[in-house]
């Protein structure tokens, strides 16, 4: 006999587990609901990165305002970010100079200074700008003025809120009796930093899984449940009051027909210059950089003055950097340099009434592209404010240091009125290979690649043209390599050759030019023809795209009846 174990109750284990996952269950939604329906009560103080912190469209930036005599003052990397490149300011910390531009203003103050100037006029300051640490702070009423910023200060919580000129806003506010709490995180359970009366407006930033980032009229930013608030209507920050904009051109209806009048040692005897038909502007090359100061070298005669508004004629002095890098570095370096050119130009300017300046700066270090521009920038408000035309030389785009790169074409063509594209010299003096000065494929690519890759407008764009070509002499050495050497002459001189050698010019399909070749010396010569057939060709280029006009370099390479032939062309419709 052996006792038998007594049966197990499995019932009694059974309703055991289910009674713990029942309370489990209970306890688990007990919890789920404490979560998503009892909000958090704690209040808490929100911490910021400094005392006077910074909201920009709803997010703190990395550095805070100072507050000097109850007025705001920004740091510069702010700035920088909040108004974009289009709205520069520059600051040069040798000299402390901060330079403000816009399309018609040019303001220049000095850190710890109350002096400044706007357009070259007394500008009153109440607070200085100054450096901290390393940051520049500027004063914020220029910047309201200048750019249209809106600049809130709140007393009581230090925050300072910046709003751009034409910024829209959706505006709502908070309807619950109790008011709406302003929370850190976008969940009840977060703590609220701030309970917003019923009827208070809010600015809302943007919305996140059924809550709003707002902003209350404290300047605290969190976030607010998107049931407790009610839109009403949309803010937008204005615009500050714009000036006219500049009209560069004034005899409506016809394109620019410019060329220009190289002048050397001697001046200009206005008695051998023949009718030029259709021309409207002329360039002679007056004033050139003389050394590192910025003083410039002038070599304007009032005679060419009297003779060209005879003519109907706009002068448009050119300013050339002489092609000196190293002296353009220094001359462009800083404020006082760049503006002590500006100064001489304006009074050149105004003593042999020009109508404009355009500007050939050439060879430059690519390091001093910004420099450049900032000159630009500078020069091009002042200039208009006299009434000038400011137009500016660029080569076709390539991978020259000193020739193309140092040119940021998008920022100038931004700024001037006038883009000549000097569109030659594709075969350059030294080139290793003979070829055309300037192809019709390569010159329509030059100027497409401006537009499109720069941004800008075929109305700002004119196509320089070249009066000259190159005549190209290849000899082979005695090693079986041919050199290659050329020389520049003008439209006659081809003219002549081809009477004289009875020579047939043939169309090179490649180039879209007439060409011609022969032999001399035991040399081949080859000269790809500048002519009625290429300078009709070119100008069809401007009818195609809707350029502002043609330009050409230099009068002096023209045959008389070329201007005929390129105003005939700029003459028919597209």
């Amino acid at each position: 006999m052996y006792n038998r174990a007594p049966r197990r109750r499995r019932g009694r284990g059974v309703r055991s587990m289910l009674f713990l996952f029942i309370v489990a269950a209970i306890a688990s939604m007990g919890w789920f609901g404490y979560m998503r329906f009892i909000p958090n009560s704690e209040m808490v103080d929100p911490i910021y990165k400094s005392e006077y912190p910074i909201m920009v469209h709803g997010m703190e930036a990395e550095q805070g305002a100072v507050i000097d005599n109850n007025e705001v003052k920004l740091p510069l990397n702010v700035l920088q970010q909040v108004l974009g490149q289009d709205k520069p300011i520059r600051y040069e910390p040798e000299s402390g100079s901060i330079i403000f531009t816009t399309a018609n203003k040019v303001l220049h103050l000095k850190t710890d200074s109350l002096t400044a100037t706007i357009n070259q006029k007394p500008y009153d300051l109440t607070v200085t700008a100054e450096t901290s640490n390393g940051t520049v702070y500027i004063p914020s009423a220029p910047l309201e003025e200048l750019y249209g910023i809106k600049v809130e200060f709140v007393e009581d919580t230090g925050i300072v809120t910046l709003l751009s000129a034409g910024d829209t806003i959706q505006l709502a506010e908070a309807t619950p009796e109790k008011g709406a709490a302003l929370r850190t995180e976008a969940t009840i359970r977060a703590p609220f930093i701030e309970n917003i009366p019923q009827t208070s407006t809010v600015r809302i930033w943007k919305e996140q899984n059924g809550w709003l980032l707002v902003q209350s009229a404290s300047g605290r930013v969190g976030f607010i449940n998107k049931t407790d608030v009610k839109l009403t209507t949309i803010d937008q920050v204005p615009e500050p009051v714009r000036e006219p904009a500049f009209i560069a051109w004034k005899v409506l209806g016809n394109k620019i027909n410019m060329t220009w009048e190289a002048v050397y040692d001697q001046k200009i005897d206005t008695a051998q210059i023949g009718p030029m038909q259709g021309v409207n502007v002329v360039s002679p090359t007056w004033f050139e950089l003389a050394d590192d100061n910025g003083t410039i070298k002038g070599k304007a005669d009032p005679a060419y003055v009297k003779w060209t508004h005879q003519q109907g004629l706009q002068i448009w002095a050119l300013f050339s950097n002489n092609f000196e890098p190293d002296r353009t570095t220094k001359a462009l370096a800083t404020v006082e340099t760049r503006f002590s050119m500006i100064q001489q130009l304006l009074a050149f300017a105004e003593v042999y009434g020009l109508q404009g300046i355009n500007i050939d700066f050439e060879n430059v270090h690519t390091s001093d592209k910004e420099n450049f521009v900032q000159f630009v920038r500078e020069l091009t408000p002042l200039l208009h404010e006299q009434g000038l035309v400011v137009s500016i030389d660029v080569t076709p785009k390539s991978n020259s240091e000193m020739w193309s790169l140092f040119l940021d074409r998008a920022a100038l063509g931004s700024v001037v009125d006038y883009m000549m594209v000097m569109a030659y010299d594709e075969h350059w003096a030294s080139s290793p290979k003979s070829g055309s000065v300037a192809s019709l494929p390569w010159t329509e690519s030059s100027i497409v690649r401006i537009m499109e890759e720069d941004g800008v407008p075929a109305s700002k764009l004119i196509l320089s043209m070249p009066l000259y070509t190159r005549i190209w002499t290849e000899k082979k050495g005695t090693d079986g390599k041919v050199a290659v050497t050329s020389k520049a002459v003008g439209m006659d001189k081809v003219k002549g050759i081809i009477s004289e050698k009875k020579l047939k010019p043939v169309l090179d399909a490649a180039a879209g030019q007439n060409y011609v070749e022969y032999t001399e010396g035991g040399a081949l010569n080859r000269i790809w023809i500048e002519d009625d057939v290429s300078m009709q060709a070119r100008v069809a280029i401007v009818r195609k795209y809707d350029l502002a006009g043609v330009a050409t370099w230099q009068r002096s390479f023209q045959t008389k009846s070329i201007w005929k032939t390129i105003d005939d062309a700029m003459k028919k419709r597209p």
